[in-house]
């Protein structure tokens, strides 16, 4: 339903929490700690660590390598961070060790000041993220623009991708991006076919691997690519190569540990905070994107990432992040791993999103990671020995790329702030991460001040009518030209002011609401609009529609709390249409003079609020309830909207009904069919059951009522389209799943058995699972609601007054899912719809053209840095990816589970 007018939402129940005697659990609170528990290690969690584990060993000596470390500081950084940033990190699932972001950083303090040094500044580096998580500055770090977050990360990939190139062609990594670049050319001459072979063999293995096709493919994957291709080309270059360079662990007894740092005190501390803002801002940046993960997380997924595990209903909520509990616990690791002689430690997105993709539920996962770390770092020596370094290279390096997310360039290209990341990027290449950063900020400030400071304003002459339009933000720099335009105008004359900016401050507001009162005193009229021409109150599709819904629709429910404050200035409806396309009052002020509507209207001018009555001093006071809603409620509409209808629903009266569309879908009494079609009275022919089900010919064993709804729709209304749609959080389809054969004969029981068939054709191996465009169902439960919408489809075509006119060509049948929470429609492929057996496939419908809707645009949340191997999304980052997110082998084959 298209809304006219933006109001305001109830909020004081945030002005109000509840106590904690009264029971009441916040919905974002975390749950209360266990008292007396202990160290519990589940199943999954077992299970997700020896994953973890796999990925993270070679990944941690690969990293050592391209910071030209001690191979062993890898693993101790790995151990560490699993074990100690597990225990004390404020994100359960997050698993910390050495990381990409921190290569290049690493890299250059080792070549400065040395390893022993270098261990020294990782342990300032955790004392400042412990007392910045102490002062509570977690989440001061995230307001850095995400154009130079991901900017710093692809530079910092670049240079790392450019860095482990030379150790896959051979030889070794120069002190700096730029010199490794210049210096190609040359190592390509003197290269020896050896380790470039191995290098692109890991590689190939690498981008292959998750793509394996078939049952062996997917049985194979569940081995992470990473462990994958270090295997294979460690057997093949034991086999090919055995005089190629290999991993040299030293002895333990001669591993490095920290010193006392030696150097100029402002470089030293310019090196801290170096790695201080890259640990940080890399860890808080992961822990977020595993929040998201792990809410968005369908139901549980197996390590492959293709194969959907049993939905656990009963499983314990996963706290969200404490970011600065994380920031402490990243500042307690890194403090240990520099005593230790390890790597700096920082959250990572490779080894967290696996993680979670595992099914890891709290963290014993994490924990047990970092174990098995350690101890392969004591009883794996010998076999760690055999790796190629060209192989570990090559990881690296794929790593390094992987950070240069296209995902991540086409958001910013988008918010125009492409030039920021541009300069980010460049900045890191060639001058350092710490450098590169100042960089962007600069280019930033400058960005957001030329915005701020560009406002063009023209004055044209349109019949007699002036049209100023303003583009860009109307602030106290623009007052003088502003001033300037308006006062160019003839006084008393009518004019209209379009304003294309997203910002206006005090000064500007007063300058032109003082113009407008002089304009309007002296009998002219002013309108204030948009880019799109709609008045300033409503928005700016609304000024392109020809027609918009006619029942204004309002979220009353929430002034109905018994012994809930009442604050008139932010109760609110929440949409408010009418069929001349704007406002009665748009245009004109609450006294006709002509005045614009304000952006936030007061309740003293523009009358009481729907829904209060206004007592003598102006206060609200809430509307009555319970006996009385239905009275209140048919009050209001002979009030509000009967006048606005009575033409319409007159000319309906002598014409009768034409509508275009059977509507088939569920009581459910969150779904309004005119607010989320658009439509209006004489649009859809409903029909609303429990469950939207459409019973079979001869199967309504005493209901004919479906049947008979469908026969004089297409028969007598000769309708055009028959949509059947489902919705979330279904309660039909909870009680056929939760409802045993021995289930009581009762009514509700007797109609939902006509569900049956779309219970059978979920679990059947015949079918292929229906799913939404970008990601698998989020659980079984959803999983019935959009087969139940195919198999009512089948349901439909077997009657015969539809199946006639389908065979004329006269008809048309369409699959709906609308997504209660989200407020989104998604509407089932043609094919399907059809009844081609094409894969069942519900589309998002975007804001734009109907006609052109796009799958579902999903950001990738499991993996910010965009470090994670092809195919091993939860959800693609692309719309109409390649490569299907909900089945990244690409065969078009899920798992099944037999009927």
């Amino acid at each position: 339903m298209s809304a006219c007018v933006r109001i305001r939402h109830d909020h004081t129940a945030r002005s109000s929490p509840p106590s904690r005697a009264s029971g009441i659990k916040r919905p974002h609170s975390p749950p209360p700690p266990r008292r007396g528990g202990r160290f519990r290690i589940k199943g999954a969690d077992l299970s997700a660590s020896i994953t973890v584990f796999l990925i993270a060993v070679p990944m941690s000596l690969g990293l050592a390598v391209a910071m030209d470390a001690p191979l062993e500081a890898g693993l101790i950084s790995a151990a560490v961070g699993g074990i100690v940033a597990g225990l004390l990190g404020g994100t359960p699932l997050q698993v910390s060790g050495p990381s990409a972001g921190l290569t290049v950083v690493t890299a250059e303090l080792i070549q400065i000041y040395g390893w022993r040094t270098t261990c020294a500044i990782t342990i300032g580096a955790g004392l400042l993220q412990i007392l910045l998580g102490s002062l509570r500055a977690a989440r001061g770090a995230l307001a850095v623009s995400p154009a130079i977050v991901h900017g710093t990360l692809a530079g910092i990939g670049v240079a790392i991708a450019l860095a482990q190139l030379h150790i896959v062609l051979g030889g070794s990594p120069l002190s700096s991006a730029a010199a490794n670049a210049l210096a190609l050319p040359e190592q390509l001459g003197r290269s020896s076919p050896a380790a470039p072979l191995i290098g692109a063999l890991t590689i190939a293995v690498l981008v292959v691997w998750p793509r394996l096709p078939g049952r062996i493919g997917r049985a194979v994957r569940r081995l992470p690519a990473a462990l994958a291709s270090v295997a294979i080309a460690t057997a093949v270059a034991a086999v090919a190569a055995p005089g190629i360079a290999r991993v040299d662990l030293p002895s333990w007894r001669s591993h490095a540990l920290p010193e006392l740092p030696q150097g100029p005190v402002l470089a030293l501390a310019t090196a801290v905070f170096t790695v201080l803002l890259v640990a940080s801002l890399e860890s808080l940046l992961a822990a977020v994107a595993v929040d998201k993960l792990t809410a968005g997380r369908s139901g549980g997924r197996t390590a492959d990432s293709a194969t959907p595990a049993p939905v656990t209903p009963a499983a314990p909520p996963v706290q969200r992040s404490d970011l600065d509990r994380e920031l402490r616990g990243q500042g307690v690791a890194n403090v240990l791993s520099g005593l230790l002689g390890g790597l700096p430690v920082s959250g990572g997105a490779v080894r967290s999103s696996a993680n979670v993709r595992a099914g890891a539920t709290g963290r014993a996962a994490t924990v047990l990671h970092g174990v098995w770390v350690l101890l392969a770092a004591g009883l794996l020596v010998t076999a760690l020995e055999w790796i190629p370094l060209a192989a570990l290279a090559a990881l690296v390096m794929v790593v390094g790329f992987q950070m240069v997310s296209f995902a991540h360039i086409r958001n910013v290209h988008r918010h125009r702030e492409f030039l920021v990341y541009g300069a980010t990027i460049t900045g890191v290449v060639l001058f350092g991460v710490l450098e590169g950063v100042a960089i962007g900020i600069a280019v930033a400030v400058a960005v957001a001040l030329h915005r701020l400071a560009r406002t063009r304003i023209t004055v044209t002459d349109q019949n007699g009518q002036h049209l100023v339009v303003v583009r860009g933000q109307l602030t106290f720099l623009a007052v003088p030209r502003l001033s300037r335009a308006l006062g160019q105008l003839p006084r008393g004359g009518d004019a209209v002011v379009e304003l294309d900016g997203f910002f206006m401050d005090h000064a500007a507001y007063e300058t032109i609401q003082h113009w407008s009162d002089a304009q309007t005193a002296q009998g002219g009229r002013v309108v204030f609009t948009g880019r799109s021409g709609g008045r300033i109150a409503e928005p700016a599709s609304a000024a392109h529609s020809c027609c918009r819904p006619w029942t204004p629709w309002r979220n009353h429910h929430c002034h109905d709390q018994p012994g809930r404050p009442v604050d008139a200035r932010r109760t609110a409806a929440t949409w408010v249409a009418f069929p001349s396309g704007e406002h009665p009052s748009a245009g004109q002020g609450p006294t006709g003079s002509g005045r614009a509507e304000a952006d936030t209207p007061k309740a003293s001018a523009a009358g009481p609020i729907d829904g209060f009555a206004t007592s003598g001093d102006g206060a609200a006071v809430p509307r009555r309830t319970g006996a009385h809603r239905l009275a209140s409620g048919l009050s209001s509409f002979q009030r509000n909207t009967a006048p606005l209808v009575r033409d319409e629903l007159a000319r309906l009266a002598r014409e009768g009904q034409r509508p275009s569309q059977l509507f088939i879908t569920c009581a459910d009494s969150r779904l309004v069919t005119s607010m989320i079609t658009a439509s209006g009275p004489g649009d859809l022919f409903t029909v609303r059951n429990v469950g939207n089900l459409v019973p079979p010919p001869g199967a309504e064993a005493g209901d004919d009522s479906v049947g008979a709804a469908i026969e004089y729709a297409v028969d007598v209304l000769k309708v055009e389209s028959i949509t059947v749609c489902g919705h979330s959080g279904c309660g039909a389809m909870q009680a056929l799943m939760s409802t045993g054969p021995d289930a009581p004969q009762t009514s509700l029981w007797r109609w939902l058995r006509h569900g049956l068939p779309s219970l059978e054709r979920m679990r059947s191996r015949h079918h292929a699972w229906a799913r939404i465009s970008g990601r698998l169902p989020a659980d079984e439960v959803e999983q019935l609601c959009l087969s139940n919408v195919v198999q009512q489809l089948d349901h439909l075509r077997a009657h015969e007054s539809v199946a006639r006119r389908l065979a004329e060509g006269a008809l048309q049948l369409h699959g709906m899912y609308f997504h209660v929470g989200e407020a989104q429609a998604y509407l089932l492929a043609e094919g399907a719809s059809a009844g081609c057996g094409i894969d069942e496939v519900f589309d998002r419908v975007g804001p734009g053209d109907p006609n052109n809707a796009r799958p579902y645009d999903i950001t990738d949340l499991s993996d910010p840095t965009g470090l994670s191997a092809p195919g091993d999304h939860a959800a693609a980052s692309t719309p109409a990816a390649a490569a299907d997110p909900a089945d990244p082998s690409g065969s078009g084959e899920l798992e099944r589970t037999s009927a």
